[in-house]
């Protein structure tokens, strides 16, 4: 039992910070850690502390090396628990003297003066942080121009996207429409206590992801093929816009989701657990969504460890494998068909690089099909990052080409 209120959430902040950037976990592996926690508050702020850290980690350690004699190495346990203490102070508005209370019992056995000290300085100090977060440097260069652009869409965690199973299904729920079927609301609203979630009239997902099935079009009872689809955003949009979906995934663990989210909203499909690389289907497909994996760059705003755990080497292994499906995916494309490829990452090696080598024939995005704001590149691709309708809170990166059989 926690003996100060808020230890048992700075803890677990603690532990999955030390899994992402010691052990290279994602945020989501990582968040185990909070899982144990008695209250959905408690959980809420262990994320919310990691999330912080994560997303401002440059411009937190200026701040910590700027007071110091001597550079603490970077994963010294008094380096990670003043991120926190200053990410709380900063990025939450906790009052410094509970960041105190909470924060020094974590380095029980450790230099917790140290720890005061700084904390201490630079809130004397009266530090601040920057607009923009500062991305780390090999970063910045990999995303180039667009990487300011970038910056800017991770300074606020984003809003809360859902996608309708139909236009009356919105009914009760307060936010703008960016598209059709589309609602923004504002983030940290619990999902479950909103109306029509028990009804499954729609569902979590960033209106960037919603992009792919819109290009697809209405289904009228086609069918189409959608690959690597758990958790099943994109199989319930399908299915909702009236295709006869086959929704290939092989991980049974995100397939149960994906049953979940089917029985929950209504929504029918043919679910086949098997790996792409492997398997052949019985008969050609009129459409085929190729959401491949991928670095899941694009997704920085909501997983900001992906800024820090991600380089060239996890980059170079997802665009050979992203090469391999779409080589195997455009044989199963009916002729006349529509294939549509994309990714939540922000490489080109993942994108534009891909899809350059596609063999089909380029059926090119028009600006027409898209949410006001966002405008197809001059070969007909769509490249979305998170600086993009910020006016409106922006979106998750995402790289779409479609072709036609």
């Amino acid at each position: 039992m926690e003996t100060i209120p808020g230890s048992g959430a700075r803890k677990a902040a603690l532990k999955m910070l030390d899994a992402v950037l010691r052990r290279g976990e994602t945020l989501e592996q990582a968040g185990g850690a909070a899982n144990g926690l008695p209250s959905f508050a408690d959980r809420a702020l262990a994320r919310a502390i990691s999330g912080e850290v994560l997303r401002w980690l440059v411009d937190l350690d200026a701040l910590i090396d700027g007071v110091t004699a001597k550079e603490l190495p970077d994963d010294a346990k008094p380096r990670m628990v003043l991120r926190m203490m200053l990410a709380q102070w900063l990025r939450l508005e906790t009052p410094p003297h509970a960041i105190v209370a909470t924060a020094l019992p974590l380095l029980a056995g450790g230099p917790k003066r140290l720890a005061h000290g700084v904390f201490a300085t630079l809130t004397r100090a009266e530090a601040k942080l920057p607009d923009v977060p500062t991305l780390p440097p090999e970063v910045a260069e990999r995303w180039g121009e667009r990487a300011e652009a970038i910056a800017g869409g991770l300074a606020q965690p984003p809003s809360l996207d859902l996608t309708l199973r139909s236009e009356d299904a919105g009914e009760g729920l307060e936010g703008p429409s960016l598209a059709p079927l589309h609602r923004r609301l504002p983030r940290g609203t619990r999902v479950e206590d909103l109306p029509g979630y028990d009804d499954g009239a729609w569902w979590v997902q960033d209106l960037a992801a919603s992009l792919p099935v819109r290009l697809l079009g209405a289904g009228e009872g086609r069918k189409v093929l959608d690959l690597c689809a758990a958790p099943g955003g994109k199989t319930l949009q399908l299915a909702a816009a009236g295709w006869n979906v086959t929704a290939l995934d092989n991980s049974s663990r995100r397939l149960e989701r994906l049953r979940q989210n089917l029985t929950r909203t209504g929504l029918s499909a043919d679910i086949v657990e098997a790996d792409a690389m492997g398997w052949e289907p019985d008969e050609l497909f009129d459409a085929i969504l190729l959401d491949a994996p991928c670095t899941a760059t694009g997704t920085c705003r909501r997983n900001p460890d992906v800024i820090h755990r991600i380089g060239p080497r996890q980059i170079e292994a997802m665009a050979v494998l992203q090469t391999q499906l779409l080589e195997r995916a455009v044989n199963w494309l009916a002729p006349g068909g529509r294939l549509v490829y994309a990714v939540c990452s922000l490489e080109h090696e993942e994108g534009e690089d891909i899809a350059a080598k596609c063999e089909l024939t380029p059926d090119p995005i028009v600006a027409e099909e898209l949410p006001a704001g966002l405008r197809p590149t001059p070969e007909g691709w769509l490249r979305t990052h998170p600086g993009l309708l910020a006016e409106h809170g922006g979106m998750d990166g995402f790289f779409l080409a479609r072709f036609k059989g």
